[in-house]
């Protein structure tokens, strides 16, 4: 028997012991090295669901993950002991949306980490072949887990096509509005305003590159739409964030709702303000095929996701993880847990 974190219900987790499965011809077995705390394993916490996707019997959760193979595998040129990363999604790729190239939309998505299918908070995991990414020697196993909060980074990118010299807001300075700033800096974009009320996390943002910070939109932005930003990329857990994403684009901005609103609700938008600015509204879900440009831009140290680990747990501390980062702690960015320690 293996050990595992359950989330048996709102703010409700146990450690539990799990029966590791058995590796087939299309799966292989992990030891899991290093685990992120994603923001929707947050919601899963506070609000037992997402949406439709409900906990209805104990779940483990995890699926920003990196590990150790226990074997070769050798159709993949692959060594027992290797470091590798998952993507945690399987699409269906029978779908018309999987058709399309909308992988990362696909209704019938295996995702790990998400109810009813466990994640990476155990000692060790079932993958899918095709989910193993191999790592370069020259990266660490929390290197490897953070590509993939990396990866929505670099799909939010793709989806809002930042312009040579355009100004930008980020709504949300956490792992994925940090992640953004720094992906961002590399476009070739204008000036980058990073607002959060937390104020680490704004500072870090100054760190990174972004020319202003601010605790609310009122507070750095000019809200009519004469002085707001050309793209604003929203980026956080409140219901709010889509009405000030509107209150923080400029007339004919754009805007890219990132984040997942804590109770699945939205507070009420002005149709007036967004429809008067004339806004060009998407949304970003997941990501596509975006790990090969993950690990070519943490290799070459053009994007440091070490900076956004803030703290670290064992397995059996992963209560206290999750809470902390609910909480919101003072100096909390990312945590990470670690299955294997005691």
């Amino acid at each position: 028997m293996s050990t595992a974190a359950y989330i048996h219900g709102v703010r409700d987790i146990r450690i539990g012991e799990i029966t590791p499965a058995q590796a087939d011809g299309q799966s292989a077995i992990i030891d899991i090295e290093s685990v992120g705390i994603c923001g929707s394993d947050l919601h899963y916490y506070k609000d037992g669901a997402i949406g439709g996707a409900r906990i209805d019997d104990p779940f483990v959760p995890g699926h920003e993950f990196s590990g150790r193979l226990t074997s070769d595998i050798e159709s993949m040129g692959l060594r027992r002991g290797q470091l590798v990363a998952v993507d945690p999604a399987l699409p269906c790729h029978r779908c018309e949306w999987c058709e399309d190239g909308y992988h990362n939309l696909c209704p019938d998505v295996v995702f790990l980490g998400a109810p009813p299918y466990h994640g990476a908070l155990t000692q060790q995991l079932k993958v899918p072949l095709q989910s193993i990414v191999p790592i370069p020697d020259t990266m660490s196993a929390d290197q490897a887990a953070m590509l993939e909060p990396l990866g929505v980074c670099i799909h939010a990118i793709d989806l809002a096509k930042p312009r040579l010299l355009e100004s930008v807001t980020i709504l949300g300075c956490g792992p994925i509005g940090l992640g953004i700033l720094q992906l961002l800096k590399l476009t070739g974009c204008g000036d980058i305003f990073a607002i959060d009320p937390q104020p680490h996390r704004t500072e870090l943002a100054l760190k990174l590159g972004a020319a202003q910070v601010g605790p609310s939109v009122e507070a750095l932005l000019d809200t009519s739409g004469r002085g707001g930003s050309h793209l604003v990329i929203e980026a956080t857990n409140s219901p709010a964030g889509f009405r000030d994403a509107v209150n923080a684009a400029r007339i004919g901005g754009r805007v890219l709702l990132v984040g997942i609103p804590d109770g699945n609700l939205y507070d009420a938008v002005s149709a007036a303000d967004a429809r008067r600015r004339g806004l060009t509204i998407k949304f970003s879900r997941r990501m596509g095929n975006v790990y090969p440009r993950a690990i070519d831009l943490v290799a070459a140290g053009k994007v440091d996701v070490d900076c956004l680990v803030s703290h670290r747990f064992p397995l059996q501390g992963t209560a206290e993880a999750f809470a902390m980062q609910a909480d919101e702690a003072d100096g909390l960015i990312k945590s990470i847990v670690y299955p294997g320690q005691a």
